[in-house]
């Protein structure tokens, strides 16, 4: 039970960011709500954070009345409350968009966008009870411009970001905050062998630790900024499309951006 303590609820949080994210929320003193449909990497991190300081569920983002259930679960031990909604859950599946199955277009699509609205239409009353709550969301570096070789995973990210933007305006007169991360090459397990070693050293598409976001998670809640970007050298290239998107096209075109998805996660 979180026994008076703020709440947080993290999709995706077996592993990478979240996991991060829910380590760093408990060692604040937090009570941290930790889904995910890798079971045994929830039961890992509760062993870490401590039965008394989180509670954790398999959670299928895709399935609505699922999600709906595990928030039910969440409120009571929560004390009624959620001060960060932290819709974390991603997949990512690749290649050229006219040699993908077409089911793993709808499946990146149902988990990476349809899940993000599963989370935020049916946390909305607990949102709305709790003062200075936030609705935070992962998005991409791959919402700053559509990127060649994961298109649809792409756009789902953009998909993401947009909303964000909009609710961030319709959900002032509910009282509720909303942000996202767009984070960039996060180092973690999840990525192809390789990926890490073969990233610059410096720039925007340099390995990161996924603690990273977490500190920016973190900072969100205590912050009114809308877009956060990991390293914060990816705002560059978010002006950069936003004033000069053929540019950005031909210099994508010539290989001069990273172009795997950066912040993928497992199904």
């Amino acid at each position: 039970m979180a026994k008076g303590r703020k709440s947080i609820f993290i999709t995706g949080a077996a592993s990478g960011m979240g996991r991060e994210t829910a380590l760093l929320f408990a060692d604040k003193g937090w009570f941290v709500g930790a889904y995910d449909v890798n079971e045994q990497g929830l039961k890992d991190l509760q062993d870490e954070l401590g039965a008394d300081n989180c509670l954790i569920r398999r959670l299928d983002v895709t399935d609505r009345a699922d999600y709906r259930a595990a928030l039910d679960d969440f409120a009571p031990a929560a004390g009624g409350r959620l001060d960060i909604l932290y819709n974390n859950a991603g997949i990512g599946r690749g290649g050229p968009f006219d040699q993908q199955p077409f089911e793993d277009i709808l499946a990146v699509v149902q988990v990476n966008f349809i899940g993000v609205l599963n989370g935020i239409y049916e946390a909305i009353p607990l949102l709305k009870a709790t003062p200075n709550s936030l609705c935070f969301t992962t998005s991409s570096s791959s919402a700053t411009f559509g990127m060649p070789g994961i298109a649809v995973y792409s756009a789902t990210k953009h998909a993401v970001k947009g909303l964000t933007e909009a609710l961030s305006v319709e959900f002032r007169a509910l009282g509720i905050r909303a942000a996202d991360v767009l984070p960039g090459l996060i180092d973690t397990p999840i990525l192809p062998p390789g990926a890490v070693e073969a990233a610059p050293k410096e720039g925007m598409f340099r390995a990161m630790h996924p603690s990273e976001v977490a500190k920016v998670v973190w900072e969100a809640y205590h912050s009114d900024r809308l877009h956060w970007y990991v390293p914060e050298e990816l705002a560059e290239l978010d002006r950069a499309s936003a004033a000069a998107p053929e540019a950005v096209r031909e210099q994508m075109a010539g290989g001069a951006f990273f172009s795997g998805p950066t912040d993928r996660k497992p199904d």
